[in-house]
């Protein structure tokens, strides 16, 4: 047992906590695919709206938003990311060819 394990046995947890049949990353699917926005009306009343995504469309984490201004900066990092993968001569490396010539 590593010593971050045995940190987590140390923490007093009530009985009703039983994390012992959780699924990791259980509704990580679904989180990505609607986003909640909180409205703020000229009245001061507030109202939550749930936006379904666009098919393609993810969330940047905050921290790394600031370098990725637009989409288009996103897809030249991964453009630039997509040729340093090594790939054998096969469709698979014809698609990656094809996303390279995009830019």
């Amino acid at each position: 047992m590593n010593d971050e394990t045995s940190d987590l046995n140390d923490i007093d947890l009530l009985p009703e906590y039983d994390f012992s049949v959780g699924v990791r990353g259980k509704h990580a699917r679904a989180y990505g695919k609607e986003a909640m926005v909180t409205v703020y009306k000229a009245d001061g009343t507030s109202e939550e709206r749930a936006y379904t995504l666009p098919e393609g469309v993810i969330i940047l984490d905050p921290d790394v938003r600031p370098f990725f201004p637009d989409a288009k900066s996103v897809n030249r990092a991964l453009r630039g990311l997509v040729e340093l993968i090594p790939v054998a001569q096969s469709a698979g490396s014809q698609q990656i060819d094809e996303i390279i010539n995009q830019s």
